[in-house]
């Protein structure tokens, strides 16, 4: 089997779980406001999908690591596909109540965490397969998930409208499925053993941690993205989808948005992927970030006209096509081969580990403050998030390319 083969296979798979989950970010805020009506309740959902996905993928990294990252990512989306078709049937049996939902989206969360994390922890194995730059590749999967990305908003926007917001899921399902048969024939497992005796998993899970914490440029990714992740979840799980409500627009309203956002980051991604290695690795991403933050906040916050915030989303979605590919590279290059599940797991989880309460935080800001506050407000926060790291010294190494031992 072909390095490139794997590769391929691996873009492929990635483009169906992440179409997949991206339509789903879009269909389950809808369901609940359609069924509750309630800002609030939408982000306890939203919640109870993402504390267990935040929590599965950082306690995973060694179960990577010890199966194999293959393995888990295929046995997480065949089950992960099973949560997602109870949806709709429930629904179509008029047996679905918010409770219920709660319990399918933490078991949904717990499955996509390792799953999810599996696969971007299989590029570096991919990558020195088909003997290709690990930048090169990064870009290539910033690139896909920007794809991936626009198609499920734009399916998403258009499947709810048209059937439903419980019924689109469905689809979310056969994304799954296709991702878990492609990785099943494409790919091979890649699980290393490690000499001596074997170790652990508490064991495990403390080496990778240890790594983890004694990397400052790694720690300070994850605590920059952990914020302003926090804010993007507010920002896409509760403002946007309550701003379309209240505006009349609709569902297809957040589709598109979203769709153009996406759709643009693909060409920033695509430009990124080119010139990878000429970058300059602190300024963009410095750069990217403030142009992705505030001006979005402000066109929604004001109710500007629909072509003036997709413009403004455009310019933002060009953009945030620079980041994936670049933070990826720097986070792989600095961990060693044998850690690569447990210290990726644990980086990306804790980059991920504020969004369980955006939406909850949003949903309470725009119950006590109103919409256009609480846009505001959390538009100069991530502002001064982004540009608080001019001011670290763990930023300096951000630049360089380390030897990897």
């Amino acid at each position: 089997m072909s390095g490139r083969r794997s590769f391929y296979s691996l873009v492929l798979a990635e483009v169906c779980s992440l179409s997949g989950t991206r339509l789903s970010m879009i269909a389950i805020p809808w369901l609940v406001l359609t069924i509750t009506g309630d800002p609030v309740l939408t982000g306890v959902v939203a919640f109870a999908e993402m504390a267990p996905y935040v929590i599965a993928k950082a306690l995973g990294g060694p179960l990577l690591d010890r199966l194999g990252a293959r393995r888990v990512s295929i046995v997480g989306d065949f089950a992960s596909v099973t949560v997602v078709a109870a949806i709709p049937v429930l629904d179509h049996f008029e047996l679905l109540v918010v409770p219920l939902l709660i319990a399918l989206m933490a078991i949904l969360g717990a499955l996509r965490g390792p799953a999810d994390a599996a696969k971007q922890a299989m590029i570096p194995s991919v990558a020195r397969e088909g003997k290709l730059p690990l930048e090169r590749v990064t870009g290539v999967m910033g690139t896909i998930e920007r794809l991936a990305s626009t198609i499920g908003a734009a399916a998403a926007g258009a499947l709810v409208a048209i059937i439903g917001p419980a019924q689109a899921l469905a689809f979310n399902g056969i994304c799954l499925a296709v991702a878990a048969i492609v990785l099943l024939a494409g790919t091979r497992s890649t699980t290393i053993t490690e000499a001596g005796v074997p170790q652990s998993y508490g064991r495990q899970f403390a080496e990778g941690f240890d790594f983890l914490r004694k990397d400052a440029v790694l720690v300070g990714i994850a605590v920059m993205v952990a914020l302003t992740n926090f804010i993007d979840q507010a920002f896409g799980v509760v403002l946007v989808p309550v701003w379309a409500a209240d505006s009349g627009r609709g569902a297809a309203a957040i589709g598109l948005v979203l769709a153009v956002f996406s759709g643009f980051s693909i060409l920033g991604s695509a430009v990124a992927t080119a010139f990878a290695e000429k970058l300059p690795r602190l300024a963009v991403y410095i750069g990217a970030f403030v142009l992705v933050g505030l001006p979005r906040f402000v066109v929604f916050a004001f109710d500007a006209p629909l072509a003036a915030i997709l413009a403004v989303l455009a310019v933002g979605g060009f953009a945030s096509g620079f980041l994936n590919p670049i933070i990826s590279a720097v986070i792989l290059e600095r961990i060693p081969e044998k850690l690569v599940g447990r210290v990726s797991s644990l980086v990306t989880a804790s980059a991920w580990a504020l969004m369980p309460f955006g939406g909850i935080v949003g949903g309470v800001l725009i119950a006590g403050i109103g919409l256009e506050a609480t846009l505001l407000i959390l538009g100069g926060v991530y502002l001064a998030i982004t540009l608080a790291p001019l001011g670290l010294k763990r930023f300096r190494g951000f630049a360089r390319r380390p030897e990897v031992a």
